[in-house]
């Protein structure tokens, strides 16, 4: 009764728009708000950058991974890594800070570790939805590594919220479905995420696969699926569709084989 009740509030909370931040989040919000505005100065945006050590450390792996350095020559300085990676992944960069950062001041050792555990995941399926957006499901690659970055921000929220309610995510079916829902709606509200992007993380719990995939949703689900690191928040069992479009797909397979290192390096910048 009483773990029903702590749902009940939480999702309460979040259907009046009223989802309890860190103090951590906001200041890493703030900049991604700042990275968003078109007018921004580009000296504002070093500086900005530069302020955040995560990011810059970040900013600078993604610059010296396979997919961005092509020529293999190194970035040292967080200006050239900002060049070469440009704005869109620098907001992805700061969008995955402000995903993390829900998991930065749990104190329970077992949901630490399965924040981090999902965060691997996380790294995993951006990379991983920008090679098969680029090349299998039509899906713009930049906006496929940004709803992946955020896919699974309704659970880090809930991790860092059970951390003050014990055994509150002990069973997944007291909160998946509409509590679900109900969270990473608003929290795709608060986080200000685009209307596409927002409506394909909604509806990606509980999704089918019907081949051939189109669109971030289906991007996101295989993604999902091929992930070397699972969801310790997921249920049991996968979408339906997708083990048979996967299994034995010569054409998919020939995709990762030569998308592995950049899917590989993408992924572990990420995890920086």
């Amino acid at each position: 009764m009483i773990k029903l009740n702590q749902i009940s509030q939480i999702v309460t909370q979040a259907a009046r728009g009223e989802l309890v931040f860190p103090t951590s989040v906001n200041a890493a919000l703030r900049l991604q708000m700042m990275l968003a505005d078109p007018d921004a100065e580009a000296e504002e945006v070093l500086r900005c950058v530069l302020a955040e050590p995560v990011l810059a450390a970040r900013t600078v792996a993604l610059a010296n991974a396979a997919v961005f350095n092509r020529g293999g020559t190194p970035i040292t300085s967080v200006r050239a890594a900002v060049a070469r990676v440009g704005y869109r992944h620098l907001y992805s960069m700061a969008a995955a800070m402000v995903v993390r950062q829900f998991g930065a001041r749990i104190r329970d050792p077992q949901l630490r570790a399965k924040a981090e555990q999902l965060w691997r995941h996380t790294a995993h399926v951006a990379a991983l939805s920008y090679v098969i957006g680029g090349k299998l499901t039509a899906t713009d690659p930049d906006t496929a590594l940004f709803a992946g970055i955020i896919h699974e921000a309704g659970g880090f929220y809930l991790l860092s919220r059970a951390d003050d309610m014990p055994g509150l995510l002990d069973d997944p079916a007291d909160w998946f479905g509409a509590p679900q829902e109900i969270i990473a709606r608003e929290l795709m509200k608060k986080l200000c995420i685009p209307d596409p992007v927002a409506l394909s993380v909604v509806s990606l719990p509980g999704a089918t696969l019907t081949p051939p995939p189109l669109g971030l949703r289906d991007t996101l689900l295989i993604a999902k699926h091929l992930a070397p690191v699972a969801s310790p928040l997921a249920p049991a069992g996968q979408p339906a569709g997708l083990a048979g479009f996967i299994d034995d797909n010569a054409a998919l397979e020939q995709i990762l084989r030569e998308s592995r290192a950049d899917a590989a390096s993408m992924s572990a910048a990420l995890l920086v």
